[in-house]
């Protein structure tokens, strides 16, 4: 179905195109050739999807068919069927395209080199119409089509997920958990249960404890898919060849018992769901009948508890009238108390406030003697301070006057020092000057002599000179290439 709605999607959306190149608005005529490219699109990425998910089928069931030879050939015929179905279903839309296709190209033809016309516009209108009639069918037939794929896709893949999960369970070993009891407990406890239950419900129970368990022998999910094909078909023998394609490792033989078992099954259910019905309307009636003995015990408690109240309640009043006369004798026992309590208080706040008036007038004498001593204390302070104040200044006059005879002192020894000094000064200025006449009368007698020039000694060699030929051996004799003398600065140079 896949493959016939892919093949067969760019004649549609031609034919959907060709409708809508009617004369439209430029806007809408662009919308719609962009949905229409984007939809042809979207088609051949899923047809190539289609026949690359059918090349692995082919190549997935050509390496099975050695192993699998007799499943293989069912598969073979079923898809043979379903290829006839499809090939069937596609010439169907082919006709329908072609229909559409028709009725397109006749007013394609209409539309060519004609005037308009009243008679014209309505048979153009009625084709339109046609057409687009057309067009609405198939697309309604495709999309009811489309859900079914769905769902029966959505069927196959929840058939194999709980394929899957049955061959994974194959795959996993059997684990003892020690939490279960042990047999000779369970059995016990069947045993003692069992006596308590009606016969249907242990006849059910020997039943599927004879037969295999809940699901007849069979495994969960065999028995989960003969299920769902027994309910499909609400229990008619047509449903055991279906039953065959899920369940391929039984044969119709075991179908059938398993069928039987399961119509017995049910009958016994049946049965106990009865008797459980039938126990619980027992047990309802035992439950009334016990209320309504309870309902008359508890009537009878009640009238007592009445009783007990009403004493009780005498009782109560006659504690309150006298717990009433205890309470009065008390607030007038506390009143007394209060008012004693009150003179008492104000007894005390009169003698607190003679108290009070007497510190008052104490602290008052004591300010006052405080203040009296101190003011004579200041009084003794400030003559004293007088006192010393005058002794300081005859001391500071004393002082100044033996200073100022110390000053005259002083000034007369530094006069003396001062002279003193001034004639030592002028004693070592004459000795000076004396001195230096000395030294100028020397030089001046040196500095007179007569001396003779005598013109040889510029050629004459120096006494450094003669020196230094004393001590020149046997290879200084011959002529001197080069005589060193003393560098002459440049500005002296010419002069």
């Amino acid at each position: 179905m896949a493959a016939l709605a892919t093949g067969d999607i760019h004649c549609l959306v031609q034919e959907e195109s060709s409708v809508q190149h009617l004369p439209t608005p430029s806007s809408s005529v662009s919308s719609d050739r962009q949905k229409a490219a984007q939809f042809v699109k979207e088609a051949e990425r899923i047809r190539r999807q289609v026949e690359k998910l059918e090349r692995e089928r082919t190549l997935s069931v050509q390496k099975r068919t050695n192993s699998w030879t007799d499943v293989s050939a069912e598969l073979g015929d079923y898809e043979k069927l379903l290829e006839d179905e499809r090939n069937t279903e596609k010439m169907n839309l082919q006709k329908q395209l072609a229909n559409i296709h028709n009725g397109v190209r006749k007013f394609q033809r209409q539309l060519t080199d004609v005037k308009p016309t009243p008679e014209l516009i309505e048979k153009l209108k009625e084709i339109m119409s046609e057409v687009e009639i057309s067009i609405n069918n198939l697309k309604q037939k495709q999309r009811l089509c489309f859900e079914e794929l769905l769902k029966e896709e959505k069927t196959c893949r929840q058939e194999i997920n709980a394929y899957e999960k049955k061959i994974e369970n194959w795959s996993i070993a059997v684990k003892s958990d020690p939490r279960v009891p042990s047999a000779a407990t369970v059995k016990f406890k069947c045993l003692n249960l069992s006596r308590d239950l009606p016969a249907e419900v242990r006849a059910l129970e020997s039943f599927l404890q004879k037969t295999g368990g809940p699901y007849g022998g069979w495994d969960q999910y065999d028995h989960q898919a003969f299920l769902k094909v027994w309910t499909k078909h609400s229990g008619r023998a047509a449903y055991r060849t279906e039953a065959k394609l899920y369940l391929p490792g039984k044969t119709l033989e075991e179908i059938q018992q398993h069928e039987e078992w399961h119509q017995e099954l049910i009958d016994l259910q049946d049965r106990k769901r009865e008797a459980i019905q039938r126990w619980k309307a027992c047990r309802q009636q035992q439950r009334q009948t016990r209320i309504q003995s309870q309902e008359g015990a508890e009537e009878a408690k009640r009238r007592e508890e009445e009783a007990k109240s009403q004493v009780q309640q005498h009782k109560t009043e006659e504690e309150r009238r006298e717990a009433k006369q205890r309470l009065e004798e008390w607030r007038e026992e506390k009143r007394r108390r209060e008012e004693q309590e009150e003179e008492q208080r104000l007894a005390e706040e009169i003698y607190k406030r003679r108290q009070a008036k007497e510190e008052r007038r104490r602290q008052l004498e004591v300010k006052l003697t405080v203040e009296e001593q101190l003011r004579l204390r200041t009084e003794e302070k400030e003559e004293e301070e007088r006192r010393r104040r005058d002794e300081e200044q005859r001391e500071m006059d004393e002082r100044r006057r033996e200073a100022a005879k110390g000053i005259k002192r002083f000034q007369d020894r530094d006069l003396h020092k001062v002279v003193v000094k001034v004639q030592e000064k002028q004693l070592r200025e004459h000795q000076e000057e004396e001195r230096e006449k000395r030294v100028a009368a020397k030089l001046k007698e040196k500095v007179e002599g007569h001396v003779s020039r005598d013109s040889s000694r510029l050629t004459r060699p120096t006494k450094g000179w003669e020196e230094r030929l004393k001590h020149v051996g046997p290879s200084g004799g011959g002529p001197v290439l080069q005589m060193f003398h003393r560098a002459v600065p440049t500005w002296r140079q010419g002069l």
